[in-house]
């Protein structure tokens, strides 16, 4: 298998990183797009970015 001149990846994706999501708990795997803020990715999609701020701005306190 020949590698992306660009990002030396090889292919293999079961080599990537993956963490869970914060609020549904499926596994994300890296992504070339989170390269940059990957340790600041918290959510697998934008229904669960939404689902959060829901939750934060209806528990008591308002997420503070």
């Amino acid at each position: 298998m020949s590698r992306n001149p660009r990002t030396g990846f090889k292919g293999n994706k079961a080599s990537l990183p993956s963490k869970p999501c914060a609020v549904c708990g499926r596994p994300m795997s890296w992504r070339r797009a989170w390269a940059k803020n990957w340790e600041h990715v918290r959510y697998c999609s934008e229904a669960c970015r939404r689902q959060a701020k829901a939750q934060r701005h209806a528990s008591p306190g308002g997420g503070v």
